[in-house]
């Protein structure tokens, strides 16, 4: 018998060599009928008004006290709100976008989190959301969340609902994350001024990160995910997200600017340095309610599923990519092995105090490990044996563990 010897999961879920989830805030959505049309054209392959879907896994962002012209919770009627839970509890509504620009106490995060709780929904990753004070960020979305003592402090109660994963206004124009930093792939000839000024831009937050600033420190490590506290004391894991645009960060982050950021040279980059990507935009930011998507968008989207279905990019919520990327850079696998069988303990890691939580069961599907030809493997979390799927390793002689990774399931009405 052997014992005691530790695995490190694959960084990228088998057969696919990067990730990337399309991150929408909800901005500007109209109502809750090119809401639906969105998410349906994203996640199935049913008939939209923008021709079939494209079967990808994309979820989306909800607020709740909004003017009345955008599509929020409480602007919405019953039927819209219904929708609401039933997408929030399928997961493709993954993240709240703040509470609003109306929400400005803590009365109204507790409305908002009253609701949610009576009708079984739970969010895990909160997005600041312009200037709306229930913001977290401190440095560039200026909010008061999470500060104690102000009217619109709501951190307790955020993170006791579940909140666990923050995006404080941190968006790079490097393509793909979780590999060393490079600016090669931003800069576009035929745009060349502007584009050279976008990667000098991404090159001092890089020089200004290496030089302590707080600000663009995830800049520098180009990591997804870091480890941080709010000012109130309370541990979150903080994220980055994405836009390559060589016109810079805050442009083409709309509908009709998604075909200009997911462009295929940009996909081929991201599947060159094998990394993960989410991606910023607002797909609710549409010039026609009736077809959300013009062809250029629908182009690009349709690219990208061939992407998925070549097995070179995995497509899936911005919950999920923060699952698996969380996953690998905490869990291994303690490893004893009694004559052909080896048992795989996954072991959870938490790194530092700063960790706000456990995995959730699902965050650990799509971990694989590598391990000797000859063995039979037994995968446990706690005391429960997973199922796995077990296959020649690539190149490597061994054998390849994966626990698999299952789609979510897409309601069928709303």
């Amino acid at each position: 018998m052997t014992s005691g010897f530790e695995l490190r999961p694959r960084t990228m879920v088998p057969p696919y060599k990067a990730m990337l989830a399309i991150c929408s805030d909800l901005d500007e959505t109209p109502d809750r009928q090119t809401y639906w049309e969105i998410a349906r054209f994203l996640n199935t392959a049913q008939s939209t008004s923008m021709g079939p879907g494209v079967g990808l896994e994309v979820g989306n962002t909800i607020y709740f006290d909004m003017p009345k012209n955008q599509f929020s919770y409480w602007n919405t009627d019953d039927a819209g709100r219904s929708m609401v839970h039933d997408l929030i509890r399928s997961g493709h509504i993954d993240c709240l976008h703040s509470y609003g620009d109306h929400a400005v106490t803590r009365g109204h995060a507790g409305r908002a989190l009253d609701a949610l709780t009576k009708h079984d929904c739970r969010l895990e990753t909160w997005i600041d959301h312009a200037q709306a004070v229930t913001n977290f960020g401190s440095d560039i979305m200026v909010g008061s969340g999470d500060l104690p003592g102000h009217d619109a402090y709501h951190a307790d109660l955020t993170t006791g609902h579940g909140v666990q994963y923050v995006w404080r206004g941190r968006v790079t124009s490097v393509i793909g994350q979780d590999v060393p930093r490079r600016l090669t792939g931003v800069f576009d000839r035929a745009h060349a001024v502007a584009s050279a000024k976008t990667v000098a831009k991404e090159a001092v937050k890089g020089f200004l990160a290496h030089r302590g600033s707080t600000k663009y420190a995830m800049h520098a490590p180009n990591e997804v995910l870091r480890a941080e506290r709010l000012r109130d004391g309370r541990p979150v894991i903080e994220f980055l997200r994405a836009n390559p645009y060589w016109g810079g960060v805050e442009h083409a982050a709309t509908a009709d600017g998604l075909a200009d950021a997911l462009t295929e040279a940009m996909l081929r980059k991201l599947v060159a340095r094998g990394g993960a990507c989410i991606l910023y935009t607002h797909l609710g930011k549409v010039g026609d309610r009736r077809v959300p998507f013009k062809p250029p968008t629908v182009a690009a989207l349709r690219t990208l599923a061939e992407f998925e279905r070549r097995g070179e990019i995995l497509v899936t919520t911005t919950r999920r990519l923060l699952g698996f990327r969380r996953a690998v850079r905490e869990v291994v696998g303690v490893t004893r092995t009694v004559g052909s069988v080896m048992q795989i303990q996954l072991k959870h890691n938490v790194i530092g105090s700063d960790s706000p939580g456990r995995l959730g069961e699902r965050d650990y599907e799509g971990l694989a490990f590598e391990i000797p030809s000859g063995l039979t493997p037994r995968v446990l979390l706690g005391s429960r044996e997973i199922q796995t799927v077990v296959t020649p390793a690539a190149g490597q002689g061994g054998l390849q563990v994966m626990i698999p990774w299952t789609r979510l399931s897409f309601p069928s009405a709303a």
